[in-house]
C-alpha cells in the first residue's frame, strides 16, 4: 500500500471512533523520517485508546502492519508508526500544548471529514 494511500485508511479508521479534528500533513520532501503525519484528536483516555486500536486494525486487515507504537500506558499522546506514515492521536490539551500542525506549518494539510 503506497503512503498516501496508508494516511487516508488510517484517517478513515479514526473517524469510525468519532476522532475529531483529523489532518494529514504531507511531509514528503520536508522529513527525512516520514511522508505524512496523521493527527486527530480523542476526548479520553478510552476514546483515544479505541481510535488506535481501530487504526492498528483496520490497517492489519489491509496487510499494513504497525512497526512501532507508542503511548499505550498513559492514553494522553499515542503513537502508531507506520514508517512512512506516522498517526499522532492526542487528547484536547496535550494536542494543544505540542502543536505539531504549527510545527510543520510549511507542510500541505488535508482535513478529513465524515
Amino acid at each position: 500500500m503506497e503512503a498516501q494511500e496508508l494516511a487516508q485508511l488510517t484517517a478513515e479508521l479514526a473517524l469510525t471512533k468519532k476522532a475529531i479534528d483529523v489532518v494529514i500533513l504531507d511531509l514528503t520532501g520536508l522529513s527525512d523520517a516520514t511522508n505524512y503525519f496523521v493527527i486527530c484528536t480523542g476526548e479520553t483516555d478510552t476514546q483515544v485508546k479505541a481510535i488506535t486500536d481501530a487504526i492498528s486494525e483496520g490497517t492489519r486487515e489491509q496487510g499494513a502492519r504497525v512497526w512501532r507504537r507508542e503511548g499505550l500506558n498513559n492514553l494522553q499522546w499515542t503513537l502508531l508508526d507506520y514508517v512512512d506514515v506516522v498517526v499522532h492521536v492526542f487528547q484536547p490539551k496535550v494536542r494543544e500544548y505540542y502543536d505539531i500542525e504549527r510545527l510543520w506549518g510549511d507542510a500541505p494539510r488535508t482535513v478529513v471529514k465524515d
